[in-house]
């Protein structure tokens, strides 16, 4: 069972660095997933011909606080969920540039015998 957090309400929509609109949520209660997906909507069907081992598909739930995107265990539960579905996000942008590594000050030295803090 998955609940929306109670601050963010639900998902947000958000444009991905390849220029998709996509949603952004956590998923789940104790080690929540950061689940990006596509916006556009799919049939439950659809949805699960494109699932893949590291690619899930969401159901999306519509409520007060907004998009709510649920584990889609409901290919198990029943024939063909009424609900739209979302498949997770594939970017097709070049990754970003890598950071150059921060620089730190080395501490200075310290004599043989003495403690540091």
């Amino acid at each position: 069972m998955t609940r929306p957090p109670g601050s963010s309400g639900g998902a947000r929509r958000v444009r991905c660095r390849c220029g998709r609109t996509v949603w952004r949520q956590l998923v789940g209660n104790r080690a929540a997933l950061d689940v990006t997906a596509d916006a556009d909507p799919l049939t439950a069907t659809a949805a699960a011909a494109l699932r893949e081992p590291n690619r899930l598909d969401w159901c999306t739930k519509v409520t007060k606080a907004g998009t709510v995107l649920l584990w889609a265990d409901c290919h198990r539960r029943r024939a063909d969920c009424d609900r739209p579905h979302v498949i997770d996000h594939q970017c097709t942008a070049p990754a970003p540039p890598a950071r150059p590594a921060r620089r730190t000050r080395k501490p200075p030295p310290v004599p043989d015998g003495q403690l540091t803090l």
